[in-house]
């Protein structure tokens, strides 16, 4: 017997709180101009990270954020020191929140990857579960990073905002566990551009995208997820 049939109403999903997570990728630094794996190396940012950084916090101060967390690398501090300064929120900073640990490939650079262990780096396109240069999986990333965001975004209002500061691959991840896709299926998110950033949303059914690479005109990916 359905609700029809007893002329009841069928009971609406839960609605979710409102509540949303920008995810936001930390500014530009040398290694990324040099196209080098920078992983768990912490590599400070470029000038030119600190200005994008500073027009970026601009933007998303307008989105009025609840709260700040970032990864404890100096690139993704840097960054959210930005918008810290201009909406007056504490940082909390979290380890989880780093970039993946690619053991040898840090330091190296794309094409050196691609000679050295190219094998490695297609099997690892073609979404297979690689430990890259002998470090982390993808999925090991989202089981430390995903917690991180979750934990904090339960801290928030209903209706509220937060921004996580974090790195390239490690937002990837993230954002392909709190949408429930298979792991083979998080390269279909393309890679962030330095200071741009990622929306979810909370809907009835959970998270889901609302923006992605938003920030910028369409320019180079650089970073250690491409």
């Amino acid at each position: 017997m359905n609700a029809a049939d007893t002329g009841t109403t069928a009971p609406a999903p839960p609605a979710g709180r409102g509540r949303r997570i920008v995810l936001w990728r930390h500014g530009q630094t040398a290694w990324n101009v040099e196209r080098r794996f920078q992983g768990s190396t912490d590599i400070e940012l470029t000038d030119t990270g600190v200005a994008q950084a500073r027009r970026a916090a601009r933007l998303l101060a307008a989105l009025r954020p609840d709260a700040i967390v970032a990864s404890d690398l100096r690139r993704a501090t840097a960054t959210a020191a930005e918008l810290a300064a201009v909406t007056g929120l504490e940082i909390a900073s979290d380890a989880g929140l780093r970039e993946t640990y690619a053991g040898a490939w840090q330091g190296l650079t794309h094409d050196e990857i691609i000679e050295a262990y190219g094998e490695q780096y297609a099997a690892w396109k073609r979404g297979e579960p690689v430990r890259r240069g002998g470090g982390e999986l993808e999925t090991e990333v989202a089981d430390r990073a995903a917690p991180v965001v979750l934990g904090a975004a339960e801290k928030l209002p209903d209706g509220g905002t937060l921004v996580v500061v974090s790195h390239g691959g490690t937002i990837r991840t993230t954002i392909g566990r709190l949408l429930g896709l298979e792991p083979g299926t998080w390269e279909a998110l393309g890679g962030l551009t330095n200071c741009c950033w990622s929306v979810l949303g909370e809907g009835a059914r959970g998270w889901r995208l609302l923006e992605h690479n938003a920030g910028t005109l369409p320019e180079p990916v650089l970073g250690d997820d491409v």
